[in-house]
C-alpha cells in the first residue's frame, strides 16, 4: 500500500477510448489538490519500462477534458507478461520516487496493472474500453461516445438505405464481445444483429431479410460485431448472391468508433472514476478496479477482474429479436 502518497503515476494502455483525457485530469487537478504530484507515462507501458514519465501540472491538463484519444499516448507490449521486464517497469518508477501507479485501460491493461501488483508495488486499475466487456463494472470509459458514433452512422445509412431500397450490413468494433453491436442494433431500429454470444447462420439472416421486405420494409438494417464467425463483407456477397431482387452494401465503421469528443456521460464518468482511484490510494487501498456499480463508484479487487468474460444480458438479445419485428 502507499502509506505516504507524495507521488503518483498515471497511464493509458492498450486501446484508445474517448474520455481518457478527462480522466488523466481529474486525477491531476484532485491529486495536486491534495498535495500530491503526478507524473504522467508516455505510451503506455512501453514507457514505464523505459522511464519515460515527467511531470503533469494544473495547466498541463487545460483544454484536455473535450478531447478523444489521449494525450499521454498508448502503445500495447505484449512481452509486459515477462517478470523481469514488469521489474524493470518497477525500478524505473522508484528511480523517479513515484509512490503508485494508475492504469487506465482494458482487459490487458488490467492484466499488467495486477502483475504490478503481485510485485509488491501500488497500483490502482480504472476501466477504459469501448468494448464493455470488462467483467466486475456495469461501464467503462468510452463506451457511451463509441455508441453515439456508431448509432450516428445507422442514422445516415437508414436514410439512404430507405431512399435506394436496400440493405445495409454495418459491421461494429467490440472485439469478442457483442455489447456495440447489440445495443447500437436495439437504438438504432435494426432489423437483425449477429453477434458472437447469439450467433446466426447465414440462411437465418437471408430469410430474416426477406421476411423484412414481405412485411413492407423500405430498408433492412443489419448489425454485426465484429467478433462474430461471418463477417460484413461474408455476408453481403451472400446475400447479394442468394436476393438479388435487392441490393445489399457493407459499411466496416472501423476505428472511427474510438474517436471523437466525449459525451457527457464519459466525461462525467471518467471524472468521477479519476477522483475514486486518488481517493482510493489515499486510503491506502490498492490492487483494485475502480468500477461503476449503479450509480455508485466501488473497488473491484483486480484478481477478480482480469481473464473474465463479461457476459451479455440474454434479456437485451430476447428484447432486440422482439423490437425488430
Amino acid at each position: 500500500m502507499a502509506k505516504h502518497l507524495r507521488r503518483l503515476a498515471v497511464m493509458t494502455s492498450g486501446g484508445d477510448a474517448p474520455g481518457m483525457n478527462a480522466c488523466i485530469r481529474a486525477i491531476v487537478r484532485y491529486g495536486h489538490y491534495h498535495g500530491i504530484e503526478i507524473l504522467g507515462v508516455r505510451r503506455g507501458y512501453v514507457g514505464l519500462v523505459n522511464g519515460d514519465l515527467y511531470p503533469l501540472g494544473l495547466r498541463d491538463v487545460g483544454g484536455k477534458l473535450q478531447e478523444g484519444g489521449t494525450f499521454l499516448l498508448s502503445t500495447r507490449l505484449p512481452e509486459f507478461v515477462d517478470v523481469d521486464i514488469q521489474m524493470r517497469a518497477i525500478e524505473k518508477m522508484r528511480r523517479h520516487s513515484v509512490d503508485a501507479l494508475i492504469v487506465i485501460g482494458g482487459d490487458g491493461s488490467l492484466t499488467g496493472a495486477y502483475a504490478l501488483h503481485t510485485a509488491g508495488f501500488p497500483v490502482i486499475g480504472i476501466p477504459g474500453s469501448i468494448d464493455n466487456d470488462i467483467s466486475g463494472t456495469d461501464m467503462a470509459i468510452g463506451i457511451d461516445t463509441a455508441l453515439n458514433t456508431i448509432l450516428d452512422a445507422i442514422d445516415r445509412l437508414r436514410d439512404t438505405a430507405s431512399s435506394h431500397g436496400r440493405a445495409f450490413v454495418i459491421e461494429t468494433m467490440g472485439r469478442s464481445c457483442g455489447y456495440l453491436a447489440l445495443m447500437a442494433g436495439m437504438t438504432g431500429g435494426a432489423e437483425i444483429v449477429h453477434l458472437p454470444e447469439a450467433e446466426l447462420e447465414l440462411g437465418d439472416i437471408l430469410e430474416r431479410v426477406e421476411l423484412a421486405w414481405r412485411r413492407g420494409k423500405s430498408h433492412v438494417l443489419i448489425v454485426v460485431a465484429e467478433g462474430a464467425t461471418f463477417k460484413a463483407e461474408e455476408i453481403v456477397q451472400f446475400l447479394n448472391r442468394e436476393h438479388q431482387e435487392y441490393e445489399v452494401r457493407a459499411t466496416i465503421l472501423g476505428h472511427v468508433q474510438r474517436g471523437g469528443r466525449p459525451t457527457h456521460f464519459d466525461r462525467f464518468l471518467a471524472t468521477r472514476m479519476g477522483v475514486a482511484a486518488v481517493d482510493a490510494l489515499m486510503g491506502q487501498d490498492d490492487g483494485v478496479m475502480i468500477a461503476l456499480k449503479g450509480t455508485e463508484m466501488i473497488h473491484v479487487p483486480l484478481e477478480q477482474v482480469i481473464g473474465k468474460v463479461k457476459p451479455l444480458p440474454s434479456a437485451y438479445i430476447e428484447s432486440m429479436r422482439i423490437l425488430a419485428q
